[in-house]
């Protein structure tokens, strides 16, 4: 009797480890889509705003934009703007273009989330066109140009919480896409592509 309780406890522990090995992979793969609503329905962690269009620019003020890049450890590409920061006018409009390749050897689907610093500057940044929360899909040692356009509202000067930010934050974050079917995709395509060219 007092051999089979601790095999019992063993189980026990095993399948809770188990259990809570299982609720970390679903939970990391839901991650993108349950942030991506979070922070449209709060706001929450420098939530950024669309708009349709950019404000008029206004003459003699400035502001600096940098732009930061991380990739999730479980997608080996490499993700980089062209330039890392730029300086603006508020109201004014500009495109920044950021370069991502997949360095592995198989199709792969990734994508961005995104979040600006300081978070009380994210009401006032307003993006016009974004890669964000869409998927990217690459097939090995492909590359390609995504670009963001975005203008900082002339709002950010009344507001006393915002009125002395000279700098902005712009962070992306590639992660793998939960769903990879797509990448099965890109592979078949690849291969009746050479199977084209060898007939």
């Amino acid at each position: 009797m007092t051999a089979v309780a601790p095999r019992r406890r063993n189980s026990k522990v095993a399948l809770l480890s188990l259990g809570v090995v299982a609720g970390m992979l679903g939970l990391a793969y839901a991650s993108v889509p349950l942030y991506r609503l979070f922070c449209q329905v709060t706001g929450f962690g420098g939530a950024t705003r669309q708009a349709e269009q950019a404000p008029t620019a206004v003459p003699g003020t400035a502001i600096t934009v940098r732009l930061d890049t991380n990739v999730n450890s479980a997608l080996p590409w490499s993700f980089a703007p062209e330039q890392p920061r730029v300086k603006l006018p508020l109201g004014e409009s500009v495109t920044m273009v950021y370069r991502v390749e997949n360095l592995s050897d198989r199709p792969l689907v990734g994508t961005a989330t995104f979040n600006v610093t300081p978070f009380t500057a994210g009401p006032y940044f307003n993006k016009l066109q974004c890669f964000c929360f869409t998927e990217q899909k690459l097939a090995p040692g492909e590359s390609a140009e995504l670009p963001v356009t975005f203008f900082v509202d002339p709002a950010i000067l009344d507001d006393p919480e915002t009125k002395d930010i000279r700098t902005i934050t712009l962070s992306y974050t590639f992660f793998r896409a939960a769903e990879q079917s797509a990448a099965d995709d890109i592979d078949s395509a690849s291969a009746e592509t050479a199977n084209g060219t060898v007939n």
